[in-house]
């Protein structure tokens, strides 16, 4: 048994399909092939069920992949432990973010990054929640920024900063005119919310439960298409306040608080227990604590 295999099926796993397992360990594929059969016999079992259109673990295998990913994960930190004495902020950082964080935090803390961590470019991936918790436990990134609840064996976060809610309408809607929403009063328009899955969309229906009832809710593929179907006049929608700032401004939509108390998200970063670059996220959160914004009301 050697790395190398255990790399081969970690591969595998995450690709369920050889040829692209193969290309992203830069092998090919009937070695790739090869050095699975080696282990699957040495082991004396069966690690993957193949068929023409898609490779899954059997029942032994989820098991040894879940083994083989904490294996790599401690050999890569021999590693990682040999460069505790030079730099930690020298390398990229994975960074994992939810959809309707990333387009408006990454062009905050980047140029405070530049200046803070010049050597630590990151490496970005959006994605769901759902997504990100098993990257980081699987090691596909480094570090998650993500809505609470988020409470996983093996992984740990720290609360960042709470974030309230904005209505947005099209500028001659009827409420266009309106100083405050209240939440119970979205189920009689319609509303456009992310395609389910989102945790944003989740939290937005938890704030205005009758949404779920009674309400019509149309579903969109990102924040900024959502906020342009809103400006065709198609419906009205949700969005966090970080997406309603100045700077994302249009004369076809009006962007209405909601009566007080409104509701709130609380944004975290996450990563795996044994991860060993914390110096990294110190910097993360160093950046977003350093961010001048109304919208951000920071957790101490």
């Amino acid at each position: 048994m050697t790395l190398i295999e255990l790399k081969f099926v970690m591969a595998v796993a995450q690709e369920r399909n050889f040829r692209r397992a193969a290309e992203k360990c830069f092998v090919t594929q009937p070695a790739l092939s090869l050095g699975i059969k080696k282990l699957e016999e040495e082991l004396n079992v069966m690690i993957f069920e193949r068929s023409r259109s898609d490779v899954t673990p059997t029942e032994i295998g989820a098991q040894i992949i879940e083994q083989a990913s904490r294996v790599l994960e401690e050999a890569a930190r021999i590693k990682q432990l040999a460069e505790l004495g030079k730099n930690q902020l020298k390398g990229a950082l994975k960074l994992g973010m939810i959809h309707s964080v990333g387009p408006y935090l990454l062009p905050e803390i980047i140029p405070i990054l530049r200046q803070t961590a010049p050597e630590m470019p990151l490496e970005v991936e959006e994605n769901l929640t759902a997504n990100l918790e098993a990257q980081l436990r699987n090691g596909v990134i480094d570090v998650a920024i993500i809505a609470l609840p988020f409470d996983v064996p093996g992984l740990q976060y720290k609360a960042l900063y709470d974030e309230e809610f904005d209505v947005v309408v099209p500028s001659d809607h009827h409420w266009a005119t309106r100083k405050h929403i209240n939440p119970e009063e979205l189920s009689d328009e319609k509303v456009l919310l992310l395609n389910s899955g989102h945790c944003f969309s989740n939290q937005v229906t938890q704030a205005c439960p009758e949404l779920s009832r009674k309400g019509e809710v149309l579903q969109g593929n990102s924040l900024e298409t959502i906020r342009n179907m809103v400006a065709s006049n198609l419906g009205i929608t949700v969005l966090p306040c970080s997406a309603t700032a100045e700077r994302y401004n249009n004369p076809l939509i009006k962007v209405i608080p909601f009566a007080s108390p409104a509701p709130t998200r609380r944004i975290a970063i996450a990563w795996r227990k044994s991860f060993v670059r914390l110096e990294t996220v110190e910097k993360i959160v160093d950046a977003i604590k350093a961010i001048r914004s109304d919208y951000m009301k920071m957790i101490a």
